[in-house]
């Protein structure tokens, strides 16, 4: 059994559009709890096992699986026959693993710290800096439609995601690409399923 505890317009939104890119909504149980914001809305649900209240948290047959890129790893590789990960054994695989390594190493640490206005030496030798993401994420896109080529995967949807929720970044390629993503099916039924439950 599969449960996500998932709180509207949050990081667990982009699971929720996995979850209907995989086509397996009916396969796993969506209970939506309260998180404390940014803004001091919201709070702590006592129903969310998280330990630390957030969310996207995942249960699989009573095993926690914390971390969108894991989640959605995880997820992605669960459902292999909707073809939304490069599976092991395929060469691209390490690629693939890659661009969820790098999301969370990196592009998370230095979005969050650019939003705060922090900036340092130290936070860019070890993480790089907004432009460095950008610069990566055009060399990877190249010519191509999404991160492999003309399929779109679960790398794609998590990549576009902070672009998504804090704007494009006005670069040609890379905002091609966030309109692609955010045009799917799995971008659409978030976006519905989220004003749903705000407006309920």
């Amino acid at each position: 059994m599969l449960t996500l505890y998932h709180s509207p317009q949050s990081r667990s939104t982009r699971v929720l559009a996995l979850l209907k890119e995989l086509g397996v909504l009916e396969a796993v149980r969506i209970e939506t709890v309260t998180i404390p914001r940014m803004d001091g809305s919201g709070e702590r649900d006592p129903h969310n096992p998280h330990p630390e209240g957030k969310v996207p948290f995942l249960v699989h047959d009573g095993v926690p699986v914390r971390e969108s890129s894991a989640i959605m790893l995880h997820l992605a590789d669960l459902f292999p026959e909707a073809g939304l990960s490069i599976p092991p054994g395929d060469p691209r695989r390490g690629a693939y693993l890659g661009w969820f390594a790098w999301y969370a190493g990196v592009v998370e640490p230095v979005m969050v710290l650019e939003a705060a206005g922090l900036k340092h030496d130290v936070i860019e030798r070890n993480f790089r800096d907004g432009a460095a993401l950008k610069a990566r994420l055009v060399e990877g896109l190249g010519d191509k439609p999404f991160l492999f080529g003309d399929r779109f995967t679960a790398a794609d949807l998590l990549l576009h995601s902070p672009y998504a929720w804090f704007g494009k970044p006005g670069v040609p390629v890379i905002d091609a690409w966030v309109d692609r993503c955010m045009a799917r099916p799995g971008a659409a039924f978030a976006r519905d399923f989220d004003a749903a439950r705000l407006a309920a």
